[in-house]
């Protein structure tokens, strides 16, 4: 029998599979367990220090911008040297960017740290909290502060590989069924409407 020209062509595109492994750990629910203490434990660290700057004036009160001008100065102040901790393009970002609207990035770091731990502890839209700490994470090793940011970052890279089932033990094993993604609408936008 001959094969259209069709099916010549798919015959001839290679599916390269994820392993088996991947397939449990990063999709499937009977593996969801594993994510729950790293999930929490990243969630605690952003909420403990988004509510920290959230109750300090001088991050998110009336001295806004105060603590956040002197950590930017502090990353400006490692470009020097053969090696610098932080790179020049960055240290200009945050000069023309960042120093002239403080007040502003302070409130965002602020609400931003916060939302993301309540996120991550709650289950609630796992990938994307996830994705905004990865983000953070990764704009404070760029400015030169390393203290637990590494591992909030490989966190973080693990938790949004996992977006599907990492916050299964939360209320993502009810929002995502029902919200659905962009590229397939959840149960909610499938109902029909009737007046």
């Amino acid at each position: 029998m001959k094969k259209t020209q069709k099916e010549s062509s798919l015959s001839n595109v290679y599916m390269v599979t994820d392993p088996p492994f991947a397939l449990k750990l990063f999709g499937g629910v009977r593996w969801s367990w594993i994510w729950i203490v790293p999930r929490l434990y990243a969630g605690w660290i952003w909420i403990k220090a988004g509510w920290g700057k959230l109750t300090n004036p001088a991050w998110a009160g009336s001295e806004a911008g105060s603590a956040l001008t002197g950590f930017v100065n502090g990353a400006v102040a490692k470009t020097a040297g053969p090696h610098p901790d932080v790179q020049a393009w960055y240290a200009a970002f945050l000069q023309n960017a960042v120093l002239p609207h403080v007040g502003s990035w302070s409130y965002v770091v602020s609400f931003g740290e916060t939302l993301v731990g309540l996120g991550l502890i709650l289950g609630a839209f796992t990938g994307i909290a996830a994705f905004f700490g990865m983000f953070m994470n990764l704009n404070y090793l760029m400015a030169g502060s390393v203290s637990v940011n590494p591992i909030l970052l490989m966190i973080s890279i693990l938790l949004v590989l996992a977006w599907k089932t990492a916050g299964w033990w939360g209320m993502d094993r009810w929002l995502l069924p029902a919200l659905g993604t962009p590229w397939s609408p959840g149960l909610v936008f499938h109902r029909k409407r009737t007046l």
